[in-house]
C-alpha cells in the first residue's frame, strides 16, 4: 500500500509544492498525494481538482488528523512553519518540512526535541544530498580518489533581486526577521552540501552585506524594506583540518551558476551546475549538477559518468525531491533515518547564526 501524503501549502497557481512535490509524488511508486490544504476554501478546492487529491482542507490540523494522511508535508512561508509542524506532531504523524525549518536555531532545537519525544520520523527538504552528482562525489571521496582533502571552495549565485521590482509573493523574503533570505535558504543548502560531502565544520565565520537595498513590489509599487543580506562570504575549517570558503550572492545579471571545487593531495573534484535556461536550476539543491575530476600532473578536467534512475525524466525542480521521497519511503518501511531530519536542520541553523546579523535592523554588513 502506498504512503498517503497531505501537502499544506498546495497553491494551485504557483509555489514549490506545484513545481516539485506534486510531480515527484506522481512519479512515485511508493507514495501518493491524497490531501491538500490552503488557507482559502476556494484555492483548496481548486488544488484538490488540479492535483487529483481526494481531500481538501483549509487548516493544517484537520489535514494532519485525517485518517487518510500518513505523512504531512509543509511547503508554506517560513514564518508559518512552526504552527504547522506543531499540528503534525500533535497528530503523531511523520512530517516533512521545507528548508529553512524555522526562523531561529532555538525554534529548530525545540521542534527536534518535540519530534523525538513523539517518536515520529521527520524530514527537512535538503534535497541536494540526493543529486546523482553529489552521491557519486561522496562515493569517490570515500574511496580516496583525490586523497586527503585539503580545501574546498563553493560559489553560487541567484537571479533573485536583479530587478528592482519584485513579485508580491516574494517580498517577505527581504525581511531578515522572516528567516527566508539568501543566508538561510541558499546558505543552508550550501553548508549542508559541504558537510554531507566532507564532514562536520569545526569552525565558521563570515561577513554578510546588503548591496541591493532598494526594491518595490511589482504589483503595487510599494517600497520593500530590505533587511535580509543578499551577499554572504564565509570561511571555515572542517574537523579533519581542511579549510572551506563560500561566496553566495543574489542579483546575478548573467545566468546564475554554482561551482564547488574540492582539492585533495591526489587530485580535485568539481561539482558544476549544468547549462540551463531556468535561473532556478542553477541553485545547487535544484539543478542538475555535473561532476568533473582532475588528477595531479594533468591540467584537464574530465567528466565523471553518473548513474541514471527513474526520476531523470522529471522536471528539474522535481528530480531531487523525488529522490528524497524515495529515501523517506525506505526509512519509514525499514525504521531507518537516512533522510535528513530536524536534528540536521537544528545544526544548520546553529551554523547560520554564526554568520548572519543577530537581529532585524542590524547593520547592512558585519564581520562574523
Amino acid at each position: 500500500m502506498k504512503l498517503r501524503v497531505g501537502i499544506v501549502g498546495a497553491n494551485p497557481e504557483r509555489g514549490w509544492a506545484s513545481r516539485a512535490h506534486v510531480p515527484a509524488l506522481r512519479a512515485s511508486s511508493e507514495l501518493e498525494l491524497t490531501a491538500v490544504a490552503t488557507t482559502r476554501a476556494e484555492s483548496a478546492r481548486a488544488a484538490r481538482v488540479q492535483f487529483d487529491a481526494a481531500h481538501a482542507f483549509t487548516d493544517a490540523a484537520s489535514l494532519a488528523q485525517s485518517p487518510d494522511v500518513d505523512l504531512v508535508v509543509v511547503t508554506v512561508k517560513v514564518p508559518a512553519h512552526a504552527e504547522l509542524i506543531a499540528a503534525a506532531l500533535q497528530a503523531g504523524k511523520p512530517v516533512w518540512c521545507e528548508w529553512p525549518l524555522t526562523r531561529t536555531a532555538a525554534e529548530a532545537e525545540a521542534f527536534a526535541k518535540a519530534a523525538q519525544a513523539v517518536g515520529v520520523t521527520t524530514v527537512v527538504g535538503l534535497q541536494a544530498r540526493f543529486s546523482p552528482a553529489v552521491a557519486k562525489a561522496r562515493a569517490l571521496l570515500g574511496d580516496g580518489l583525490i586523497g586527503t582533502v585539503l580545501s574546498a571552495s563553493l560559489y553560487s549565485s541567484r537571479a533573485k533581486g536583479n530587478a528592482r521590482e519584485v513579485p508580491a509573493w516574494t517580498a517577505y523574503t527581504y525581511d531578515a526577521g522572516d528567516g527566508a533570505g539568501l543566508v538561510e535558504v541558499l546558505g543552508g543548502h550550501a553548508l549542508d552540501l559541504i558537510q554531507f560531502l566532507l564532514g562536520p565544520l569545526a569552525q565558521l565565520g563570515g561577513r554578510t552585506a546588503i548591496r541591493s537595498p532598494e526594491h518595490t513590489v511589482a504589483e503595487t509599487g510599494e517600497p520593500v524594506e530590505v533587511s535580509a543580506p543578499d551577499h554572504l562570504l564565509a570561511a571555515g575549517e572542517l574537523e579533519g583540518g581542511a579549510v572551506v570558503s563560500l561566496h553566495l550572492h543574489d542579483a546575478e545579471a548573467a545566468l546564475p551558476r554554482t561551482r564547488l571545487e574540492i582539492m585533495g593531495t591526489k587530485g580535485d573534484l568539481a561539482l558544476v551546475s549544468a547549462a540551463e535556461t531556468d535561473p532556478w536550476a542553477a541553485q545547487l539543491q535544484i539543478g542538475q549538477l555535473e561532476l568533473y575530476h582532475a588528477r595531479r600532473g594533468n591540467p584537464s578536467w574530465w567528466p565523471v559518468t553518473l548513474a541514471h534512475d527513474e526520476f531523470d525524466g522529471l522536471t528539474v525542480e522535481a528530480r531531487n525531491v523525488a529522490r528524497l521521497y524515495h529515501q523517506l519511503a525506505e526509512d519509514l518501511r525499514a525504521g531507518t533515518r537516512h533522510a535528513p531530519g530536524f536534528e540536521a536542520a537544528q545544526r544548520l541553523h546553529e551554523l547560520i547564526e554564526l554568520v548572519r546579523p543577530a537581529a532585524p535592523g542590524a547593520p547592512t554588513s558585519r564581520d562574523g
